[in-house]
């Protein structure tokens, strides 16, 4: 038996210095180690040895489990080292060869208007604010002078939503005007604060989607009246669109200003002598403002006799179309990677 257990051990051996995969390896394993192979057969048979063959006989079967044991890790890890070097060799990378060109990406052109409002408020001193886009009906309505059942409201096409357990209602807002709202509640006079975001309105056409980015304005300070605001939005609209235009303020009617006026400037495409974009009346409207009704300031604990302010709201989808020449709202939004190259921006 001892013949027999060196002759397996050296046969053993060879076979595993000659496995070439793990595949191999677990053969022979199994072959000689496992529950059938030949040492464990071996093994079975030293009862039948006298006690001292018995003893010798054991002693070199455990002997010959441990070398075959330690043969075959130490082989399992060369071919694992070799294998792995063979897939890193395979897969490797030419790194001198030219690599890809990335795709040129650019600045959306409604985050490029927003950057550019938002830089010529910051040079005339306002600081940017925002608020939540889920409004309560008083931030979004009844503060800004809009009651319930007050016609005006119509007028924003809005989207509501469940009621909370304690019965407030909830919306979409409608106009980033409820942020003129949460900041005058927490910060007293004086204030100059642009208030950029989305807003919602259930409206989808050539000029309106439902979806859509507004830039509330309003100061409050000590003797603030109508010709700061002429001032402001003329110096605005100057900056922004890079040239001398005209402007000129309409009456108009809005809840939260009193009195209340739409800004027209001078038609870009015809220089004032009359064309499509401006319908032949040579002005293009651009936005609505006003001097902040007291009602509003009364809502928000501000000294009407003491404080006084004005508020203005734009459209930065309609000043970017003005300005960059885009002829359909909806492309802001159709994500088409041409529109995109073409009115994108690296900043």
């Amino acid at each position: 038996m001892l013949e027999q257990l060196l002759e397996l051990q050296e046969r053993t051996l060879v076979a595993v210095a000659e496995a070439r995969s793990g595949e191999q390896l677990e053969r022979v394993r199994v072959a000689c180690l496992g529950r059938k192979g030949e040492l464990t057969q071996i093994l079975r048979g030293l009862g039948a040895l006298a006690p001292e063959e018995r003893k010798r006989a054991g002693e070199l079967s455990n002997q010959a489990r441990e070398r075959l044991q330690s043969a075959m890790e130490e082989r399992l890890l060369v071919l694992n080292r070799a294998a792995l070097a063979e897939q890193i060799a395979r897969e490797q990378l030419d790194v001198t060869l030219p690599g890809r060109a990335r795709p040129r990406g650019g600045v959306h052109p409604v985050a490029r208007a927003l950057d550019e409002i938002g830089a010529i408020f910051q040079g005339m001193g306002f600081t940017t604010a925002s608020g939540p886009e889920v409004e309560s009906d008083w931030y979004n309505f009844e503060a800004l002078n809009l009651p319930p059942n007050h016609p005006a409201r119509e007028m924003q096409d809005t989207f509501y939503l469940p009621a909370t357990a304690t019965g407030e209602r909830l919306l979409l807002r409608t106009h980033t005007s409820p942020v003129q709202i949460h900041v005058m509640e927490q910060q007293p006079p004086p204030l100059r604060v642009i208030a950029p975001g989305r807003v919602f309105r259930c409206d989808s056409d050539l000029t309106h989607t439902p979806m859509f980015h507004q830039v509330e304005g309003f100061m409050v300070d000590e003797r603030v009246h109508f010709g700061h605001l002429k001032g402001v939005l003329a110096a605005f609209l100057r900056h922004f669109f890079a040239r001398e235009l005209p402007v000129r303020f309409r009456p108009s009617f809005f809840p939260f200003t009193e009195p209340s006026a739409e800004v027209d400037m001078g038609c870009l495409f015809c220089q004032g002598e009359g064309c499509r974009v401006c319908k032949g009346s040579g002005w293009l409207e651009v936005l609505g403002c006003g001097m902040i009704h007291p009602a509003v300031l009364a809502h928000v604990g501000i000294d009407r006799e003491r404080y006084a302010g004005f508020a203005f709201g734009m459209g930065v989808e309609r000043l970017a179309m003005l300005k960059y020449g885009i002829g359909d709202l909806r492309n802001f939004f159709d994500n088409d990677v041409r529109f995109l190259r073409r009115y994108g921006a690296s900043r």
